[in-house]
């Protein structure tokens, strides 16, 4: 039975943001295209008919993903200086939170999918290197520093520390050890900003 073409696009969709949320949470090796389509309540068939691959789809939904993450830190700086607070302080301490430690289906793409971007196609490697360079954007923005330069060296600082402790603390079996490691990032990260917690 054929789909019309503004089903085809719900379908299309509803992949989409399937796919980004399992890719965060599996990483794209962790699951097939067959499980994938089951998880969006569409047949196995239906995929070809969107993607021309699995690699494209995984471009196509850390698109998307990076595009939620600008949108949410977008909302947290706002929402800090809507309060009268610091949005870097806010950023740091939202990023490295245990709610985002527990919810990777819903967070930072780059804590599951850069360990495995060298083994994958050129498109995906695009796609991160894109939302590496929103997200850099958005710390310049709000990091503490004298010059651009000190801007950007904290930028990127602060995006490197918070990854690789998000990962880490999602790692440790233990969650009072992960939640000790996620403090003393935010604490070291802060440090110097008057906002040390």
């Amino acid at each position: 039975m054929k789909v019309s073409r503004e089903r085809a696009a719900e379908n299309r969709e509803r992949v989409l943001d399937v796919a980004s949320r399992l890719f965060r949470e599996k990483g794209i090796d962790g699951i097939g295209v067959a499980s994938l389509m089951k998880e969006a309540g569409l047949t196995h068939g239906g995929f070809y008919g969107s993607f021309a691959s699995k690699a494209a789809l995984a471009a196509e939904a850390c698109e998307r993903a990076g595009q939620q993450s600008v949108r949410r830190w977008r909302r947290i700086i706002d929402g800090a200086r809507s309060r009268g607070e610091d949005p870097y302080a806010a950023l740091i301490s939202a990023y490295l939170s245990p709610a985002h430690r527990d919810n990777p289906g819903q967070g930072c793409m780059f804590t599951t999918l850069a360990v495995e971007a060298p083994r994958q196609e050129p498109e995906l490697r695009q796609a991160l290197g894109a939302n590496l360079q929103s997200l850099l954007a958005l710390l310049r923005e709000v990091a503490p520093g004298e010059d651009a330069a000190s801007r950007e060296a904290r930028a990127q600082t602060t995006l490197s520390t918070m990854v690789g402790a998000l990962m880490l603390a999602r790692a440790l079996p233990d969650e009072a050890e992960s939640g000790r490691l996620l403090a003393a990032a935010r604490a070291t990260l802060l440090a110097g900003c008057g906002e040390a917690r």
